[in-house]
């Protein structure tokens, strides 16, 4: 029997307010992709954590090396 892998947790970050353009500004999820995230599956989840690294980089929120 193969091990289950366990679910991606949730980038929530508990400051819920949204932009302009409808991204989070605490955890820089679209609102589409928060009200999916409890129907993705772990692949989705991590492409969704990835567009949210790209635009808090974007957004001068996180500084890249």
């Amino acid at each position: 029997m193969s091990e289950v892998e366990r679910p991606v947790s949730s980038p929530c970050v508990n400051i819920c307010a949204l932009d302009e353009q409808d991204i989070c500004t605490g955890c820089q999820r679209s609102v589409a992709e928060i009200s999916r995230w409890g129907r993705m599956d772990n692949d989705e989840r991590r492409q969704v954590l990835r567009l949210c690294h790209e635009r808090a980089l974007a957004s001068g929120m996180i500084v890249g090396l």
